[in-house]
């Protein structure tokens, strides 16, 4: 008997589809084409961004320690957490590169363009401002006591979250430009 002989070799007429495009993808809210939980992220950064400022407020100008640490651990889970849904729904519901595809500055055959390139410069300043982060919240959870109150560490304390303030605020700004490139334009 003669395996070969049974084996049909012909393609068939239907294009084949990759895992990505079967991906069920939900639509976000905003005007444009970004996907749901993008959507959350861009707005929800210029809530992050006016929380940190008014931390950051609290204690340069009115010496609230505990005001500073309490709304850094809220900000840091609550990024945390939405950090962990924008991963799950990028890897397995979403395909931001299918959505991205009528946007002039990106070059779907090519994967290329502006898009990515704004996309890999967010992501330079995304991971940074993680590491940072938790850098300073654990350094400053060790260093301090509880209640906060100043000590050596904080000018060291100071220097690094002055520079993790404006990493974050890079973040949404770079975050806000790739949004526009792939999902406004």
């Amino acid at each position: 008997m003669v395996f070969g002989s049974q084996l049909n070799f012909t393609r068939s007429p239907e294009p084949t589809r990759t895992v990505m495009d079967q991906r069920y993808q939900i639509d976000g809210f905003l005007p444009w084409r970004g996907p749901f939980v993008l959507d959350v992220i861009v707005i929800g950064m210029v809530f992050v961004l006016m929380a940190l400022a008014w931390s950051v407020y609290s204690v340069k100008y009115r010496n609230q320690y505990q005001r500073h640490k309490v709304t850094q651990l809220c900000l840091a889970g609550g990024l945390l957490i939405l950090l962990i849904c924008f991963e799950i729904d990028v890897q397995f519901f979403e395909n931001w590169r299918q959505r991205a595809q009528a946007s002039p500055f990106y070059d779907a055959a090519t994967r290329s363009g502006p898009v990515v390139y704004s996309l890999w410069i967010h992501l330079l300043f995304a991971t940074t401002t993680l590491v940072l982060w938790v850098v300073i919240i654990a350094l400053a959870l060790r260093q301090f006591p509880n209640p906060p109150a100043p000590r050596p560490h904080s000018r060291f304390h100071a220097r690094w979250g002055t520079v993790e303030a404006i990493d974050m605020a890079l973040t949404a700004v770079t975050g806000w430009v790739f949004y526009f490139l792939a999902f406004v334009a």
